[in-house]
């Protein structure tokens, strides 16, 4: 039977709260087994790019990452959100070790077309090269992953961290039993919006057309969904969906996603 792997994402809104972020520290740090923490820090990112004078352009909710937006992004990224994260941690005797998609060419990514729309220097995921994940989580070492790529060529480029999560929760389901949390500020899938405790407590494929059928599910909730099937398409054991409190021993309700 292989052995069990903890893949899990936190958003924006957790990092922005310093009370929330060390809570939920706390709380990874108890996760049982081998594990893996992905991280944005858009918000971050934006406003000392406001403090250069570095105007963040959005289409369509998505951020257009010009040559100044993208240094922004590796400084705030990979500098400071992840290396307060990993130093945080290790007081919690977790053993983090601070990573981009670049570091011992983990994640290799293609600068995304610049048809319809040109993101600038944005990344999509082509492959995940597990040898030194496996070398890190067999040492008893927790990495931490950054929303930044590579390409062949050596190019930083900025990917979206749910998506990095996803990839890299599929690359090790070859070795590992795979569960992806993607923790953020709701409690998890909910069937209304304004309703915080209206959480769906589990959603498969069938469910989830009917869902969408129905305009069940909110707008903004759907790109994180489609990332949680194309996981569970690929191999990956189990899906979860929810605020920090699921990752607790008595975990308060949450949604799990299965085929």
């Amino acid at each position: 039977m292989k052995p069990s792997l903890s893949v899990i994402k936190i958003g924006g809104n957790v990092i922005e709260n310093q009370t929330e972020l060390n809570r939920f520290l706390k709380l990874f740090a108890t996760v049982e087994g081998p594990k893996i923490l992905v991280h944005g820090g858009g918000k971050k990112a934006t406003r000392l790019g406001e403090k250069l004078g570095i105007k963040t352009t959005m289409v369509n909710g998505r951020r257009i990452t010009d040559k100044d937006s993208l240094e922004v992004a590796v400084m705030v990224y990979a500098g400071l959100i992840n290396k307060s994260i990993v130093s945080q941690l290790q007081a919690q005797d977790c053993n983090a070790i601070g990573l981009s998609g670049a570091d011992a060419g983990i994640i290799q990514a293609v600068k995304r077309p610049s048809a319809p729309i040109d993101f600038g220097f944005v990344g999509d995921i082509v492959s995940v090269h597990t040898n030194a994940l496996r070398t890190f989580l067999s040492s008893g070492l927790v990495p931490v992953f950054c929303a930044l790529t590579h390409d062949e060529k050596g190019q930083m480029l900025n990917t979206n961290a749910d998506t990095i999560a996803s990839e890299l929760a599929i690359a090790l389901s070859r070795d590992y039993s795979t569960t992806l949390y993607y923790c953020f500020e709701k409690s998890g899938v909910l069937s209304d919006v304004s309703n915080d405790h209206s959480v769906i407590p589990h959603i498969n494929k069938q469910t989830y057309y009917s869902l969408i059928k129905e305009q069940t599910i909110g707008e903004g909730m759907l790109p994180k969904l489609e990332n949680c099937f194309h996981a569970l398409d690929h191999s990956v054991h189990k899906v979860c969906v929810g605020n920090i409190n699921m990752l607790q021993t008595k975990p308060s309700p949450f949604t799990t996603l299965t085929l």
